[in-house]
């Protein structure tokens, strides 16, 4: 095992600023205009405590004084020394300094070496293209190459003080290279199938996390190390003894957006490391020039990452110049201040949660596309106001009430028996679609069985996994039981469900009971067979369950987090929600506000126990095109909040306003009411 930082949460700050550098050589002049007492000062007036300076960027130009490659230092670099001195300036104002080492982007040295460089299955050389503008041509970490970054690392620690290191672009990527070819053939894989070109490249990413760690804690045995692959997921488990933190870089004007960051910290922080939320002060996804986010959308992400257990990073762009930009920094600092006023009760805080959620990105090969599924059941939950975690299969399942198995996790033999004892032992179950149905057991523990027979497209494929296009081809409806507590908020119709569900039957002789039912439209939409604009309407002809209630477990057969993504029916949440409350019968935490409120509940258990409530209302609008934007901070006013707490509190009151609130305990739960909630409120109740 990797030796790992002794402390990472002392090393670790909350307020950091990555500061990236990726410099063309076509430009002159490199730092010519920087000044390290300014930069230094405006770091720390922007209330800024950890800033990621450049040693080696995604150009592959170095900006310290290298004697090992003095010939890739910045053709046009004006002062040798500028990480250097960044460093020495901001340690004179009490700010971190984390150094930033590009891995797998390198143009210079993709140009020197093709052939350290991957390649893929059809022979080409990942992305960038000859004659396309960028330096996204992946290199390959089973080539010599891995010995160059361990020099330029070594000459760094040997050369400089380190607070940390930022490894960027740690990716998995399938390699037919000769020496990934050579290596799956020693190790018994096939390189022409794609699985085990995966699983070789796993294996080629975790010896270089893991080799390079070890090397590194040979010279510092206290800097941070994080290796960035963009996304925190079950192959981050994997890895986690090379990291000493983690950093969740969750962009919400890329393809994250906004749904990005609680669904990877919700995972990340049952990795029991300390993590950084990262956003960026632009406008758009990362690295646009002189723009800046709007005020109120920083916020929002930078609290957010609070609420949800991590510290905030924020990504800036240095100008070629090397002089921060002030306005940049007037933004930062706002929402800094504000942070800084908020982290006595955030820091040290762990979250409290009555439920988890199984990861159905567990066991996934490619390069990580988030799950549908993953994204509709964390937006849906959320909005419910639900406190959970989102696990993998080595979790500890005793620590939650009730665990959700979501429309297509892929559940393990041994993870099947883990949920069977789960529920033996009185754990809760709501299982959905194909999440219980590979394994006959587990699917039993639902009093159900799959029908024998299972609609399939001319094509061999089941109409169940057909992503509803937009006439609905193979839309079917749900009926529920008129007086079925799983109906309440629901009226007494059929609802549309744009994708088929998993056909199933209720167990003879069991204990199930069926709560609503899978009703038919009169045909599947084709070019012979069609009705109106959309979908085929119902026939009114019951097929089977669609939901079914067995003592613990609760299984629904249709796929309502991945139609939650899609399409957001409103009919699927009240559904689910419905599930949750007739399993859980005391939620942690209730509210009477909008579904666009935002409810997390942390403890700090070194300050005596006290339970801290964030609240947050901030709504993200499709204002342009491509991504969502938050302009607006509209408050609410009088929101009543239920807090499952079984002990009386001695005092409830806003932070750090220290606001005293008005409350009443009946036994089981603490109920009060919020007067004002104007962005992000804190409760503390002590």
């Amino acid at each position: 095992m990797t030796e790992e930082c002794k402390n990472p949460q002392a090393m670790l700050r909350g307020r950091q600023v990555h500061l990236d550098f990726h410099t063309s050589e076509a430009i002159e002049g490199i730092a010519s205009q920087f000044d390290a007492p300014s930069f230094a000062r405006t770091l720390s007036r922007a209330n800024v405590d950890s800033v990621t300076c450049f040693a080696r960027c995604h150009h592959g130009w170095l900006y310290y004084d290298s004697q090992t490659y003095p010939q890739n230092v910045h053709p046009h670099l004006e002062n040798r020394n500028l990480l250097k001195e960044q460093i020495e300036a901001c340690h004179k104002e009490n700010i971190r300094v984390p150094i930033y080492i590009t891995v797998q982007f390198d143009h210079l040295i993709a140009a020197e070496h093709p052939e350290w460089t991957i390649l893929s299955p059809e022979g080409e050389l990942y992305e960038t293209k000859p004659f396309e503008a960028g330096f996204y041509r992946y290199l390959c970490l089973n080539t010599p190459y891995t010995e160059y970054v361990k020099k330029i690392t070594g000459e760094v620690l040997d050369t400089l003080p380190v607070d940390g290191l930022f490894f960027d672009i740690i990716f998995y990527r399938e390699c037919v290279c000769r020496h990934c070819v050579e290596g799956m053939l020693k190790k018994g894989y096939d390189p022409e199938k794609k699985s085990d070109r995966m699983a070789y490249n796993r294996e080629v990413i975790s010896r270089f996390c893991h080799e390079m760690t070890s090397f590194i804690r040979e010279k510092n045995k206290d800097c941070t190390i994080f290796y960035n692959s963009s996304h925190i997921g079950p192959r981050s488990n994997e890895l986690k003894n090379a990291y000493s933190h983690f950093e969740i870089e969750s962009l919400p004007a890329g393809d994250w957006g906004y749904i990005h960051f609680p669904y990877t910290s919700r995972y990340t922080r049952t990795l029991e490391k300390p993590f950084l939320g990262m956003t960026g002060k632009f406008h758009t996804c990362w690295g646009d020039f002189h723009s800046l986010k709007n005020q109120a959308a920083l916020e929002y992400e930078c609290f957010t990452m609070l609420s949800l257990g991590g510290g905030c990073s924020i990504g800036d762009q240095l100008l070629p110049g090397g002089a921060l930009n002030e306005e940049t920094y007037d933004l930062i600092g706002s929402v800094y201040e504000s942070v800084k006023a908020k982290e006595p009760w955030c820091v040290n805080s762990e979250a409290l949660t009555d439920m988890a959620i199984l990861t159905s990105e567990e066991g996934r090969d490619g390069h990580i596309i988030l799950p549908e599924d993953m994204l509709g059941a964390v937006r849906m939950l959320e909005e419910l106001g639900h406190q959970f975690d989102i696990i993998d299969s080595y979790a500890d399942f005793s620590a939650y009430g009730l665990i959700i198995l979501p429309d297509n996790v892929s559940v393990r033999e041994d993870t099947a028996v883990k949920l069977r004892d789960y529920a033996d032992k009185g754990g809760k179950l709501l299982g959905l679609f194909e999440s219980i149905m590979e394994k006959k057991e587990l699917a039993a523990l639902f009093q159900v069985e799959e029908e024998e027979t299972q609609p399939l497209t001319k094509d061999g494929i089941p109409k169940r996994n057909v992503i509803p296009g937009e006439r609905n081809e193979y839309a079917e409806y749900l009926k529920m039981e008129k007086d079925s507590p799983f109906a309440a908020g629901l009226k007494d119709t059929e609802y549309v469900q744009y994708r088929k569900g998993y056909k199933v039957r209720s167990l003879e002789n069991g204990s199930a009971h069926t709560e609503g039912w899978t009703v038919l439209s009169h045909f599947d939409r084709d070019w012979r067979h069609f009705c109106s604009h959309k979908q085929t309407p119902s026939s009114g002809k019951v097929e089977g369950p669609a939901v079914v209630r067995a003592g613990n477990r609760v299984y629904l057969s249709h796929p309502h987090f991945s139609l939650y993504y899609q399409r957001a029916p409103r009919w699927s949440k009240v559904l689910v929600g419905n599930a949750l409350d007739y399993l859980l019968e005391t939620p942690l935490v209730r509210h009477d506000g909008p579904s666009s409120l935002r409810v997390q509940l942390r403890v700090q258990k070194n300050e005596g126990g006290r339970k801290i409530l964030h609240l947050l209302h901030y709504i993200p609008e499709r204002r342009g095109k491509e991504f969502d934007i938050v302009e607006d901070v509209i408050p609410l006013y009088d929101i009543n909040i239920t807090i499952r707490c079984g002990e009386k509190p001695s005092l409830v009151k806003t932070v750090p306003e220290e606001r005293e609130l008005d409350w009443d305990h009946d036994g089981i739960c603490l109920n009060f009411t919020v007067p004002e909630i104007n962005g992000h409120t804190m409760i503390s109740i002590e």
